[in-house]
């Protein structure tokens, strides 16, 4: 344990190294506000492809193709001069027409004057959908509805696994091999995956092209994010931190514009790819992380991207000081000892706040992503409700900037989950036909949820010692990524009852919020470094609790 504390001082002298020269260069000078602009665009065509499945597999109402019938000339409304209630039974669980079966008969005279009744259902073998809302979509192209409605909400699920492994694999890449070359060795990857999703002559090859884009948002985002965070001083990362996510939320909204003007889906999976070809310029702008650098012993390289941006930033850099952060910085610094996932479970006051901080990231993302797309599902304009489900982010980030800082993490945290669960629940007494308050509730929660999901982010992070950070938080991402793999299956319980994805999610938020009160505040709070001050952690706190309550008495 003291060797481990002794590893984290040298780190942490380290860090404060290089924060100090970042510090002199201007903390967020012209020349980080450049970088970190520059590199906050790439999170709007992550967002494009993140979201764009709402209306590329858009689903829409459908029959039964009769045998009578022809693909090419059969319409949703018209069944070839038939009355409905001779070739469509009613669905008992929706009241309604059903969507899957039709009656089986062989539609002769007799049976048209009702001298021979049906009554034996039969599979529907094709299906005419309803055109008025989507012209074109892959769930009308593969007929992914009724037995296959499943394999519609499993492409998500796939997609979602390709985020988990690209942050897995570009993560590693680019610890290893640069910032830079993984950066456009995605930005390329995504590009062309996207060219090849919206060319794809059957569902397989599509899902496996959706699945590599999954990935690459990773390689984009998230090394785009890293670079942009390892440039900016100290005291300005919780703000770029959030601000970054201003620029996801303009991609989720340009989204629903994407498809209101494009309205074939292959068309709409292309064009959502193609603005990825303009961050290919990056290369002769965005240098390497200068963090990296050090860590990998290229100080000339090093030295050169950090007086390009003193000089940027107008600031002086004399060689002197250069030259001595230089020899006693990063790569002087011996590999820190870290953590590893069994000291997480073998402590008990960690194991029990890593479990419950696994189960808020399952929460978050399940519900933001659930939360994003049910949007179809709500009633109203589908382009409508998917633009202001983007929207309500705007308030929501906002609403973080002061209230982490004010209010304190946890309350934040709690009180967000708490809204946005209660907002949810109540959705299943909203009256049929009430879709507009349906939605309002809906998108109340969503804001409330996208607010959990930012605070999340910062009040996990400071709960784990500073030796075993990155893998918790590794551990914690991976349980975000299968709460957002599930997320579609939930949204699918809709085709049994409008709110209940809502009103699942709901539950699951206003649960994870009584959970995080189980976690100490980190505000204004010493954080752990070592394994031992991550058990001491919030344990201490409330044990002087206990003992000052047992005093009163």
């Amino acid at each position: 344990m003291d060797r481990k504390c002794g590893d984290e001082k040298s780190k942490k002298d380290e860090k404060m190294a290089f924060d100090e020269l970042l510090v002199h260069l201007g903390e967020f000078g012209r020349y980080q506000k450049r970088i970190y602009l520059l590199l906050c665009l790439p999170a709007i065509s992550c967002a494009l492809h993140k979201l764009a499945w709402v209306f590329l597999a858009a689903r829409a109402p459908h029959r039964c193709l009769m045998p009578f019938e022809s693909a090419e000339n059969a319409t949703f409304n018209n069944i070839d001069g038939f009355p409905r209630n001779m070739t469509l039974p009613i669905d008992s669980l929706t009241g309604d027409w059903s969507q899957c079966e039709r009656l089986d008969s062989n539609f002769t005279d007799e049976y048209l004057e009702g001298m021979v009744p049906a009554t034996k259902h039969v599979p529907c073998d094709n299906y005419v959908f309803d055109h008025s809302k989507y012209l074109s979509s892959a769930v009308f192209e593969w007929s992914l509805v009724c037995d296959k409605a499943w394999i519609r909400s499993g492409a998500d699920t796939i997609f979602m696994l390709g985020v988990l492994i690209g942050s897995i694999l570009f993560g590693y890449l680019s610890d290893r091999y640069g910032r830079r070359p993984i950066f456009f060795f995605s930005l390329v990857l995504q590009v062309s995956s996207g060219i090849l999703a919206g060319l794809a002559p059957e569902y397989f090859s599509f899902v496996f092209a959706r699945m590599t884009i999954g990935a690459t948002t990773s390689g984009v985002f998230l090394v785009a994010y890293v670079i942009g965070m390892e440039m900016v001083g100290p005291s300005k990362r919780f703000y770029a931190g959030v601000v970054v996510q201003y620029f996801f939320t303009l991609g989720y909204m340009m989204t629903a514009l994407f498809a209101y003007l494009i309205t074939d889906w292959r068309q709409l999976q292309i064009a959502l790819s193609l603005p990825g070809l303009l961050f290919l310029l990056y290369w002769w702008f965005v240098p390497e992380s200068a963090r990296w650098l050090l860590t990998k012993g290229r100080e000339e390289e090093a030295r050169q991207v950090l007086k390009n941006a003193a000089k940027e930033n107008q600031v002086d850099l004399p060689d002197e000081m250069l030259d001595k952060f230089l020899n006693e910085g990063d790569e002087k610094v011996k590999p820190v000892q870290t953590g590893s996932l069994l000291d997480l479970l073998r402590y008990p006051n960690l194991r029990r706040k890593t479990f419950i901080i696994l189960f808020l990231w399952f929460v978050n993302s399940g519900s933001y992503y659930g939360l994003s797309w049910n949007t179809s599902n709500l009633g109203g304009n589908d382009y409508l409700n998917f633009f202001i489900s983007g929207a309500v982010e705007v308030p929501a980030y906002t609403f973080l900037l002061f209230a982490l800082n004010r209010y304190g993490r946890k309350l934040t945290l709690c009180g967000s989950m708490l809204a946005g669960g209660i907002a949810l629940l109540l959705s299943a007494v909203v009256p049929n036909g009430e879709s507009w308050l349906l939605i309002t509730l809906a998108m109340f929660g969503k804001m409330a949820i996208t607010a959990s999901y930012g605070a999340v982010y910062i009040f996990s992070a400071e709960q784990f010692p500073t030796v075993i950070r990155n893998v918790a938080i590794g551990i914690s991402s991976t349980a975000a990524r299968v709460g957002g793999m599930l997320a579609p299956f939930v949204n699918q319980l809709a085709d049994i009852w409008r709110p209940l994805p809502l009103i699942l999610i709901g539950a699951l938020a206003f649960t994870a919020g009584l959970m995080s009160l189980l976690l100490p505040e980190t505000l204004n709070k010493k954080l752990p470094e070592t394994i031992e001050d991550g058990e001491d952690f919030g344990k201490r706190a409330k044990t002087e609790a206990t003992d000052g309550n047992n005093v009163e008495m």
